[in-house]
């Protein structure tokens, strides 16, 4: 028979975007790439896009800002770790409040791209700043079957290439369940794929193909992507809001300064118990 562990674990999601979270203060069960696919597999595990493990950052040896702070270490679905999830960050600061692991509104979240702050607000939606980002030149390429995009890079402490679409019935046809092709020079580490119809200036629909979980329901680095692009066409700042299958987003950017605004749930809590499986 095989062995079992057993983990407590809460279930979120922000826009449909969903994460299992488990909490291990001190740094005392560390994650391997196939306890991620089994908690997210949705046939035989809990399922979900991507994991969130929550450690105190003082149990870090590689951390280097405030101890104090709880670190958010995030893993795609397929097991490979990631520098940050916009959506996973507010549901992260649900999760530390309903806890009781923090007790203010403003909360500091340590994350494998910094520091982020996350303010719940009077409507229960959550504010997360989400720093400086980067919108870059020369633009870069996107393949999808047969079809090729010139695409945006843009740096929001994870990499993202924002097409544009002429339509929503382009946007609505493309079929995401595959991989698109893009130049692994400009992204040697992999890239999340937005792929983008402007109904107006300052709202846009989004759909994602997510670096390392595919095309999943929302991405809030994404959204913030996508909006700082746009806002590049325009030539302006402020805010956007971002139509995704999951729900409604909104992003303001001051200059290079990007903040994402948006619901965050917590759905279930219980006990999981993964396969004593493999490991390398």
């Amino acid at each position: 028979m095989t062995a079992m562990r057993s983990w407590g674990f809460s279930k979120g999601h922000g826009t449909s975007n969903d994460f299992v979270l488990l909490k291990d203060r001190t740094n005392s069960t560390p994650l391997c790439a196939e306890d991620v696919r089994f908690l997210c597999d949705r046939h035989r595990g809990i399922g979900a896009d991507g994991v969130i493990r929550a450690v105190k950052a003082e149990f870090l040896p590689e951390w280097h800002g405030d101890p104090s702070l709880w670190f958010m270490d995030y893993r795609n679905a397929d097991g490979s770790i990631a520098q940050m999830c916009g959506n996973g960050l507010r549901v992260f600061a649900r999760y530390l409040l309903d806890e009781d692991y923090v007790n203010e509104k403003d909360i500091q979240v340590a994350t494998r791209a910094g520091t982020k702050s996350v303010r719940e607000l009077n409507d229960g939606r959550f504010r997360a700043d989400l720093g400086p980002l980067e919108v870059s030149e020369p633009r870069t390429a996107v393949r999808l079957a047969a079809a090729h995009y010139e695409a945006v890079h843009v740096d929001v402490g994870n990499p993202h290439a924002v097409v544009f679409l002429d339509s929503a019935a382009e946007l609505d046809a493309l079929d995401l369940t595959g991989l698109p092709q893009f130049d692994s020079d400009a992204y040697p580490e992999g890239a999340n794929l937005e792929f983008v119809w402007a109904q107006e200036p300052r709202a846009l629909r989004m759909r994602v193909h997510e670096r390392g979980s595919g095309e999943t329901l929302s991405c809030g680095t994404g959204v913030v992507a996508s909006a700082a692009a746009q806002l590049g066409r325009l030539g302006e700042s402020g805010r956007v809001d971002v139509t995704v299958p999951g729900g409604e987003l909104s992003v303001d950017i001051d200059g290079s300064h990007a903040f994402l605004t948006g619901p965050a749930v917590i759905v279930a809590t219980g006990t999981v118990y993964l396969p004593d499986l493999p490991r390398p």
